[in-house]
C-alpha cells in the first residue's frame, strides 16, 4: 500500500487525491478478509446470532443449519459440495471451531488445503503482484483504469461455486482492462515513435 501511495503521490506532484491507494487498500483487505469456517464458527457463536434469532422468533423452536464442509461432503454433477441439515448441536460446536483460528494458514489447517482456500490465498499474492507489476506504468491516461483494475475484487462475492462463478466473471473483466491497458501502451508507444 505504501509504494502504490508513493507511486499515485508522484503522479498527483502532490495533489492530495489517493483515489487508487485508497482503492488498493479496501480490496486488498477484502481479498484477506475472506469468511473461512473458522470465521463463520466466530460469527454464529459470538452471541449476537443467537441474539437476532431469539429476537425474530419466540417460543419453542429449534435451530438447524444447512452445511457442506468441504472434508466430508459429497460434490453434485457440477462439481459443487452439496449442503445437508445438521441439527442445533451444530450451535456447541462452532465456539470450538473458532477457538482454533490460530490453526489458519499454518500447515495445520485442516481447511487450508481445500481449493477454495488455496484460490483465496493465491488471489492475494496475484492482486498484490499484479498491482505493483502495474505501477511504473501509472500516468494520467491510465489513472482511472488502474483504479478500476485494483477495484476488481468488488465483484468476487459469495461462497463455493456462487463466488467461482462471480470470480470468473471478475477475471474476464480485468483480462478486458488490462487487453485496453495494453493497446493503449501500444497506441501511445507508437505515436512516440512516428513523433521521433
Amino acid at each position: 500500500i505504501n509504494q502504490v501511495k508513493a507511486a499515485e503521490a508522484k503522479h498527483n506532484e502532490g495533489n492530495s487525491g489517493l483515489k487508487l491507494t485508497t482503492a488498493v487498500a479496501k480490496y486488498l483487505f477484502k481479498l484477506m478478509a475472506y469468511k473461512d469456517e473458522y470465521e463463520v464458527a466466530r460469527l454464529h457463536s459470538n452471541g449476537q446470532f443467537k441474539a437476532k434469532i431469539a429476537g425474530m422468533f419466540e417460543g419453542d423452536y429449534a435451530i438447524k443449519y444447512h452445511l457442506a464442509p468441504p472434508l466430508f461432503s459429497k460434490h453434485d454433477a457440477q462439481g459443487h459440495l452439496i449442503k445437508r441439515e445438521f441439527g442445533s448441536w451444530v450451535g456447541k460446536v462452532f465456539p470450538v471451531l473458532a477457538s482454533l483460528r490460530f490453526l489458519r494458514g499454518s500447515f495445520l489447517d485442516p481447511f487450508g488445503y481445500t481449493e477454495e482456500r488455496r484460490s483465496e490465498r493465491a488471489l492475494i499474492q496475484q492482486y498484490k503482484e499484479q498491482l505493483l507489476s502495474l505501477l511504473p506504468t501509472l500516468n494520467a491516461n491510465n489513472y482511472e483504469q488502474l483504479i478500476a483494475i485494483a477495484s476488481i475484487p468488488e465483484d468476487i462475492r459469495g461462497y463455493g461455486h456462487v463466488k467461482e462463478r462471480h470470480l470468473r466473471a471478475a477475471k474476464q473483466k480485468e483480462s478486458n482492462l488490462l487487453a485496453s491497458l495494453s493497446l493503449q501502451k501500444f497506441a501511445s508507444d507508437d505515436q512516440g515513435k512516428h513523433a521521433a
